[in-house]
C-alpha cells in the first residue's frame, strides 16, 4: 500500500466543555452551621418561634391571638378527653348489667364528644388564621428582600459572596409561609403533650420517662437529617444561583435569535443538564447518610417504645394498675405518642425552615450594613458645578484602579464628551460622578457638597442616566417614559420626550399606545426594535430635565436618522444642564465643548475635537483607525 492509499482520518474535535466548578475561599464559602453542636442548633428553637411570633404580630395581630386562643383550647380538649376518657373507663369496665354502666359512663361520654368537637372547631378556626397570616407574611419577606437589594450600595455587586447570599436569601422567602405552619403545629403539639403528660404521669409516674425515651431519639433523628439536608443545599448554592441565570438567559425569547443561529442549543442543553446531574450527585451522595441516621434513631426509639408498652403490661399484671386505669393509660400512651411525635417532627421542621430564613435575615442584615449612610445634606438645582478631586476608585479583586487618580472640573452648560478604549474606565467615571459609586480615594463634589455626606436620594433627583447596558422594562409605554415618576396629570411631556427622539410614529402604532405593554411575552403586549429600545431610553433621560445628564453609548444600536435626532436635541437642551456623552464614535465628540481621553483609568488628553484629532496622541489614533475602514 502506498502513502496516498492511507486512509485518512476524521479530524477530531474536542468535547463541549463542562460548567466551571464554583468555589469560594472566602468566609460566605463556608456553611455557618458546619461546627455548629445539636445542642446549639436546638437551643436556636425559642428564638426562632419568638421571631415567628414577632413577624406574624406585625401582619395580622388578630389572627396571632385566635391562633394562640386556638392552641389552648387544643390543649384543654385534650387534657379533658383523657380525664373522662378515664371515667368512662371505671363505668364501662366496672360491675354490673351492660345497660346500667352505659348510663353512668353516658355524661363522661357526653363530654368527650362535646371536647373533641370543640378541637376540630379550633383546629379549623387555626387553619383559617393561618390563612390570614401566611401570605402577607411572604409578601413582606419577599419585598424586604427586593427593596434591600435595590437599595444597598452599588458597590456591594462585586462584594464577594453577595450573589450566593441573595441566592440563598431567596429561598429563605419561599420558606416563609412554612414557618407559620411548622410553629403552629409544633406550639398545638407541645399544648397537647403537656395535657396527656399531665394525665399520665397522674396514672403512673414511670410512664412519661419511658415515653420520651422512645421519642427523643426520632426528634434527634429529624434534626440531624435536617442538618445533613442543608448542608447540601448550602453546598449547592452557586450552582444554582448559575444555573437560574444560564435558566433565563437561554429561554427569553431576546437571545433566541442568538441561541439558534450560532447553534448553541446542543451546548446549552448538554451544560444545563450537566450542571443539574452535579447538584443532583451531591443530593443523592447525602442520602446514605441520612438513612443510617434514621434508621439508628427509629430503631433506638423502637426499642425505648417496647419497653413503654412492657412496663405497662407489667404493671398491669400486677396489680399495681387497675384495669380501667390500664385500659386509660394505653389511650393516654397513645395519645401521648402522637403529641410527643408530632412536637419533635414539627420541632426539627421548624428548625430546618429556620436555617433558610436565617439565611434570609442575614442577607437582610448585610443590605442594611451596605445600604447608603452618606449624609443628610441636600443637592439643589441648578447644579453649576461638579469637581472631581484626585479620585481613585478600584472594584474588589482588582489589582489596577479602574479610575485612577483622576482630578476633573464639569461646568452647566458644557457638553463633556469621554472617550478611550474598552476598559479604560469610562463607565465608571461616569458612574463617580453620578454619585452611585463612591471614591475610594479624593471626593466627588456637586457646588462644593461632598456626594459621601450628600443625601443620596437628593443626588439621583437631579440625574438623568442613559446606560451602556439599558432596561426593557416590563411596564407600559407611558411608565418606561416617566419611570414611575410623572410630573404631570397629563400627557403632554411625555409625547414632548417621545417627539424628541423620533418615536411619536412608533407608540402611535402600538395597540394602545402609551397605554400598551411592552411585554411581547405576556398576553396583550408588544415589542420594540433594538433601535426604538434605545431611543426610548434617551426618552427617559429627557422627560426627567435633570441638572445632570450622561449618555452612554445612547446611540449604538440607532439607525443615522435617530442618531443625528438624539445629538441634535442633546445640544438644543445642554446650555440648562451639565451633559456627558461617553462614546467610542469618536464622530459624535463634534458636538462637545470639551472631550477627554481615558487611558488606563487616567485621564491622557483633553481638548476641543479639532485639537486633539491633530494633536498625534490616543484620540488621533482611534479617531484615523476608525477612518480606515
Amino acid at each position: 500500500m502506498t502513502a496516498t492509499d492511507t486512509p485518512t482520518e476524521a479530524p477530531q474535535t474536542p468535547p463541549p466543555p463542562p460548567p466551571a466548578t464554583i468555589s469560594f475561599e472566602s468566609n460566605y464559602g463556608k456553611n455557618p452551621l458546619g461546627e455548629a453542636t445539636f445542642a446549639a442548633m436546638c437551643a436556636r428553637l425559642p428564638s426562632v418561634l419568638r421571631q415567628t411570633a414577632q413577624m406574624a404580630w406585625a401582619i395580622d395581630r388578630l389572627a396571632v391571638i385566635l391562633l394562640l386562643v386556638c392552641q389552648v383550647l387544643t390543649g384543654v380538649t385534650a387534657a379533658v378527653v383523657l380525664a373522662f376518657t378515664a371515667r368512662a373507663m371505671q363505668h364501662l369496665v366496672g360491675n354490673g348489667p351492660v345497660s346500667e354502666r352505659l348510663h353512668a359512663a353516658f355524661p363522661a361520654l357526653a363530654v368527650i364528644t362535646a371536647a373533641v368537637a370543640v378541637g376540630r372547631i379550633s383546629s379549623a378556626l387555626s387553619s383559617y388564621g393561618d390563612g390570614r397570616i401566611s401570605p402577607g407574611l411572604i409578601t413582606a419577606a419577599d419585598t424586604a428582600l427586593v427593596e434591600a437589594v435595590c437599595r444597598v450600595e452599588a458597590s456591594a455587586y462585586s462584594e464577594d459572596g453577595f450573589a450566593n447570599r441573595q441566592e440563598a436569601a431567596e429561598v429563605g422567602v419561599s420558606r416563609t409561609t412554612m414557618m407559620v405552619k411548622d410553629a403552629q403545629r409544633f406550639t398545638a403539639a407541645f399544648v397537647r403533650m403537656i395535657a396527656a403528660s399531665g394525665v399520665l404521669t397522674a396514672l403512673h409516674p414511670l410512664m412519661l420517662p419511658l415515653l420520651l425515651l422512645a421519642v427523643v431519639p426520632a426528634g434527634l433523628g429529624a434534626v440531624l437529617s435536617a442538618r445533613v439536608d442543608y448542608e447540601t443545599h448550602y453546598a449547592n448554592v452557586g450552582d444554582r444561583n448559575v444555573r437560574g441565570m444560564m435558566r433565563w438567559w437561554a429561554t427569553t425569547s431576546r437571545h433566541g435569535d442568538e441561541v439558534r443561529a450560532n447553534g448553541m442549543t446542543d451546548y446549552i442543553v448538554y451544560w444545563y443538564r450537566t450542571l443539574s446531574e452535579r447538584i443532583d450527585k451531591r443530593t443523592l451522595t447525602a442520602a446514605p447518610r441520612t438513612l443510617r441516621i434514621m434508621l439508628a434513631t427509629s430503631a433506638l426509639g423502637g426499642i425505648f417504645l417496647l419497653a413503654t408498652w412492657a412496663t405497662l403490661a407489667w404493671l398491669a399484671s400486677t396489680g399495681r394498675l387497675d384495669l380501667a386505669i390500664a385500659a386509660t393509660a394505653v389511650v393516654a400512651v397513645q395519645t401521648s405518642l402522637a403529641a410527643l411525635s408530632q412536637l419533635v417532627i414539627n420541632g426539627a421542621a421548624l428548625f430546618h425552615t429556620s436555617l433558610y430564613l436565617a439565611d434570609m435575615r442575614s442577607f437582610l442584615d448585610l443590605a442594611a450594613e451596605r445600604a447608603p449612610k452618606r449624609g443628610e445634606m441636600k443637592i439643589s438645582a441648578p447644579v453649576e458645578e461638579i469637581c472631581l478631586e484626585d479620585v481613585v476608585y478600584g472594584y474588589p479583586g482588582k489589582e489596577r484602579p479602574a479610575v485612577d487618580h483622576v482630578s476633573l472640573t464639569l461646568r452647566r452648560g458644557e457638553i463633556l464628551a469621554i472617550v478611550g478604549e474598552n476598559g479604560s474606565g469610562k463607565s465608571t467615571l461616569s458612574r463617580l460622578i453620578t454619585g452611585i459609586l463612591l471614591p475610594d480615594k479624593g471626593r466627588v463634589a456637586w457646588d462644593g457638597v461632598d456626594l459621601a455626606s450628600a443625601d443620596p436620594s437628593s443626588v439621583w433627583a437631579h440625574t438623568g442616566l442613559v446606560p451602556q447596558i439599558f432596561a426593557q422594562w416590563p411596564l407600559r409605554a407611558r411608565e418606561n417614559v416617566t419611570l414611575g415618576q410623572p410630573r404631570t396629570f397629563h400627557d403632554d411631556p411625555v409625547w414632548e420626550a417621545i417627539d424628541a427622539v423620533g418615536m411619536r410614529t412608533a407608540i402611535e402604532e402600538l395597540p394602545k399606545e402609551l397605554d400598551t405593554l411592552l411585554a411581547r411575552e405576556f398576553f396583550g403586549g408588544s415589542e420594540l426594535s433594538g433601535g426604538q429600545w434605545q431611543r426610548l431610553a434617551c426618552s427617559r433621560a429627557l422627560y426627567r430635565r435633570s441638572a445632570l445628564l450622561i449618555l452612554d453609548e445612547p446611540t449604538s444600536q440607532m439607525d443615522p436618522r435617530g442618531e443625528h435626532d438624539i445629538f441634535e436635541e442633546i445640544k438644543s437642551i445642554a446650555a440648562d444642564r451639565i451633559t456627558v456623552v461617553v462614546t467610542h464614535q469618536l464622530e459624535n465628540t463634534k458636538i462637545a465643548d470639551r472631550i477627554i481621553v481615558m487611558q488606563d483609568g487616567r485621564i491622557t488628553e483633553q481638548g476641543r475635537y479639532e485639537e486633539l484629532a491633530n494633536g498625534g496622541g490616543l484620540f488621533a489614533e482611534l479617531l484615523a483607525l476608525a477612518k480606515d475602514r
